[in-house]
C-alpha cells in the first residue's frame, strides 16, 4: 500500500498549473506597454512635433525656464533665440518648454489671444 501511494504522489502534475506562469509573466509586460511605455512614446512624439512647429518671432519658455523671443533658426537644429534687448543665446530646438502665450494663459486663466500683446 505504501508503493502504490508513492508512486501516485511522484506521478501527480506539480502544483500551480504548468502554463500559467508564462502567461501571467505575457499579460503583466502587455499591461506595463499600454500603461507606461507606450503613453511615455505618445508625449515625446507630442514635444518633437511642437518644437518643430516654432519659427522666427514665437514667444517661447524653455526647459530652463527662460523667456524669449525665437531670432532665427539654424540648419543644425539648434535656435537663437532674444531674451532681452541685444542679448541672444543659442539653444536646442528640443529645449523648448512650451509657447510664451500658452504659459501667460494657463497662468492667468485667460484664453483670449488679445490678452497678450507684448
Amino acid at each position: 500500500m505504501t508503493t502504490t501511494f508513492a508512486s501516485i504522489v511522484l506521478q501527480a502534475p506539480p502544483p500551480g498549473g504548468g502554463m500559467m506562469m508564462p502567461i501571467m509573466l505575457v499579460g503583466m509586460i502587455v499591461v506595463m506597454y499600454f500603461f507606461m511605455i507606450r503613453p511615455q512614446q505618445k508625449r515625446a512624439k507630442e514635444q518633437k512635433k511642437f518644437a518643430e512647429s516654432m519659427g522666427t518671432g514665437d514667444k517661447i519658455v524653455t526647459t530652463s525656464g527662460m523667456h524669449g523671443r525665437i531670432v532665427r533658426s539654424n540648419d543644425d537644429g539648434t535656435l537663437v533665440i532674444e531674451i532681452d534687448r541685444n542679448t541672444n543665446i543659442t539653444i536646442e530646438r528640443q529645449a523648448i518648454s512650451m509657447e510664451m502665450t500658452a504659459a501667460f494663459n494657463k497662468r492667468t486663466g485667460n484664453t483670449s489671444a488679445a490678452a497678450v500683446t507684448k
